[in-house]
């Protein structure tokens, strides 16, 4: 029966139980008798909510609490066994895939390296099949215990009805590419679980306002700076963040072509590949075969030696202006946005790290309006490498939380879609 607000009884405990959820999840362990102002349901309520979750196995006592004159008070807590997520980072040097428990502590992990930037779509699907399969294993998880497998992805990801979340990941050659059909081709999950892909820079940015150093902020951007840059953008009107193409704002007209075509891109400037390639452009001598990541470290050990040791000028005049371009792409986001907080994260920020963020904040307030650049702190992220499959992760948690800790009713299962013959060859028999 439907109020008249339109919604159901059904609707009201689905509320109810997301909201006691949610707060054991991010401030448990409480008892029922903190519950009930913490989520704004009368004790009454609690108490039936709370016995719901015990028996689906949900909620489980953590200890208790002496109470002002009266009994011990029961804590309760998420039961971190009562059901898995994993995350997958799909950047562009690696393929990432982590399996956490409920409570988002890691369990297992396999990373695929990737030999060459612009890949096939194919190899990506076969690195996730075949890393979600190992993941489990290594931890001896059930496939049923699976909510999700949430994907963090390069590129702006379209919803469509017919085939699930499509990538535009112009510069890593993917045009258009129906990957989330792809993956349930070749690789069913278990049950009701499904994926949940979205862009990298967002699941970075869901990870640092859950856990990170973007908690308690309203307004908000978390930048990804890796090989390229990108940037979730959180506002209260976008409460779960929106990706924004930061590293396609132009900086310089008729610059350096961009990885994507246009020229004088933030990222043909700021991004780790391009930072790599200026170097060798002015003499930098990079260690041959490495990955990205390696060749940034040599770099930095060029740019700042040991005490006694001789700066290489190249490396540190290309860091200097980096951090200059990166100062005044942030600037934009100052001006348009007016966040309370800046966080740089992906695996080259944290590498420049502490030491280069000064520069960076004194070209952004150099670049900004004075009175937003004022209000806005420019920090590290908080959760390291491994926060864009955090971050992913989340997707299904989210989900999960939002239908109040209940999974799906199954659909019947009905043919596989057409998909490349490529693919079906890969699958397994």
């Amino acid at each position: 029966m439907a109020g008249r607000n339109g919604r159901t009884v059904r609707d009201l405990r689905r509320a109810n139980r997301t909201a006691v959820l949610q707060r054991l999840y991010f401030d448990g362990p409480l008892s029922r008798f903190e519950l009930g102002p913490a989520t704004g349901l009368s004790s009454g309520s609690v108490s039936n909510v709370v016995a719901d979750l015990v028996a689906d196995g949900l909620v489980e006592e953590a200890g208790s609490v002496d109470s002002d004159g009266g009994r011990p008070r029961t804590l309760l807590r998420v039961a971190p066994g009562s059901g898995h997520m994993i995350g997958v980072d799909v950047g562009e040097t690696r393929v990432r895939i982590e399996l956490f428990d409920l409570t988002l502590t890691e369990l297992a992990r396999t990373e695929r390296p990737l030999e060459q930037q612009r890949y096939d779509v194919e190899v990506i699907v076969g690195h996730i099949r075949d890393g979600v399969a190992e993941v489990l294993a290594a931890a001896d998880v059930a496939p049923e215990q699976l909510l999700g497998v949430g994907i963090g992805v390069p590129g702006i990801v379209e919803r469509t009805p017919d085939r699930g979340a499509v990538v535009h990941g112009q510069t890593i050659g993917w045009d258009a590419v129906p990957l989330e059909e792809l993956l349930r081709s070749t690789s069913r999950l278990p049950g009701t679980a499904a994926y949940f892909i979205d862009n990298g820079a967002k699941t970075l940015g869901q990870a640092e306002m859950w856990f990170g150093g973007g908690r308690g902020a309203r307004n908000a951007v978390v930048v990804l700076f890796g090989s390229g840059v990108g940037a979730c953008l959180v506002t209260p009107e976008v409460e779960h963040g929106r990706a924004v193409e930061w590293g396609h704002l132009t900086v310089r007209v008729r610059g350096r072509r961009c990885r994507c075509g246009a020229l004088g891109c933030l990222e043909a400037y700021a991004g780790a590949e391009s930072l790599l390639e200026r170097w060798r452009e002015e003499g930098g001598r990079p260690p041959e075969d490495t990955d990205e990541e390696t060749a940034l470290t040599a770099m930095l050990a060029a740019a700042y030696p040991p005490e006694g040791g001789a700066a290489d000028p190249a490396a540190l005049a290309v860091l200097e202006e980096t951090a200059e371009y990166l100062g005044a792409g942030l600037s934009d986001l100052i001006n348009l946005f007016q966040p309370e907080r800046i966080l740089i994260g992906g695996w080259a920020g944290l590498q420049l790290g502490a030491g280069f963020l000064p520069d960076v904040r004194r070209h952004a307030a150099a670049y900004a309006l004075r009175y937003p650049a004022e209000k806005v702190t420019i920090e590290l992220g908080r959760l390291g490498p491994d926060a864009v499959t955090v971050g992913a992760a989340i997707l299904p948690l989210a989900d999960f939380f939002a239908r109040g800790g209940r999974r799906p009713e199954p659909t019947p299962q009905g043919p596989l879609p057409a998909w490349r013959a490529a693919l079906r060859e890969r699958a397994p028999h």
